[in-house]
């Protein structure tokens, strides 16, 4: 079994507001109106606990089943036991959970699928994964909304002359090699999209935006602690300028004169 990434289920409930805020609303929109009537089908892949079922359950009709994808037997689990959400028309969606790796994903794995989803995943796949998960929609069909991609762009207000370095640290770390697998990190979504158009698929897309600052100051100082170890993680000791920074901007937080914009893509596919 391949080394995966592991993700704390405090981390995603902290995150899951700004995420639903973040979301193309009009693409999941469209998507909805792709679905022919009669009981809906929705893989989602990569699932966590469940917070894009519960961000889209509500924008779909019904009846809903959604089963939910996700390496970590324990996160799909919670998602299963919590309240089920509501579709369009006020029914509780049925929830199934399949545990297991996503590296080899096959079109027998979306059995019946209506609609595949996926939110913050495309960063943690390799090119081979990423290849396969796309094959496996074609071959099923359906359309496909695959939701906040990173695209590797943050922009700190205010500026700091050191800010280019560590994006551009914390984007090689994103790209690292994880138990021999080499992430893609902020290029899945742009690759995701080519492959698709290759595919003879057509592909909208929407930039999409975390904004961090104005609400939960939690979230900031979470993403920025994280931010800036992974980039220094991956300078090493070729820069002597992490400390300083991570003051500095610590200062700023506390004071809340520190806000961020992290750049994604969604994109919706459909043949």
């Amino acid at each position: 079994m391949s080394e995966i990434i592991q993700v704390s289920s405090d981390w995603l409930a902290l995150r899951e507001h700004e995420d639903a805020r973040a979301r193309s609303r009009e693409l999941a929109l469209t998507a909805a109106g792709m679905l022919e009537s009669g009981p809906i089908v929705v893989h989602d892949l990569g699932s966590g606990t469940g917070s894009m079922m519960r961000w889209m359950a509500p924008i779909l009709p019904g009846p809903q089943t959604w089963i939910l994808h996700d390496w970590n037997a324990e996160l799909v689990e919670r998602a299963a036991g919590g309240v089920a959400p509501l579709d369009r028309e006020g029914r509780p969606v049925a929830i199934r959970t399949r545990s297991g790796e996503l590296a080899h994903l096959a079109a027998g794995d979306l059995d019946s699928a209506s609609l595949v989803t996926a939110s913050a995943l495309l960063d943690v796949l390799t090119t081979e994964e990423l290849h396969a998960l796309v094959q496996a929609c074609v071959a099923v069909g359906c359309p496909v909304l695959l939701s906040l991609s990173v695209t590797g762009e943050v922009r700190l207000d205010p500026a700091d002359p050191r800010d280019g370095l560590f994006e551009e640290a914390f984007n090689a770390h994103q790209r690292r090699h994880v138990g021999g697998r080499p992430l893609l990190g902020p290029t899945g979504g742009a690759l995701a999209q080519r492959l698709f158009v290759e595919s003879g698929w057509k592909v909208r897309s929407a930039a999409t935006f975390w904004r961090l600052g104005d609400h939960d100051p939690r979230l900031l100082d979470e993403w920025f602690d994280g931010w800036v170890d992974a980039a220094s993680e991956q300078l090493g000791g070729r820069r002597s300028s992490g400390p300083e920074y991570r003051e500095s901007r610590t200062a700023q937080r506390q004071r809340g004169d520190l806000c961020a914009v992290l750049a994604h893509t969604d994109l919706l596919a459909w043949p």
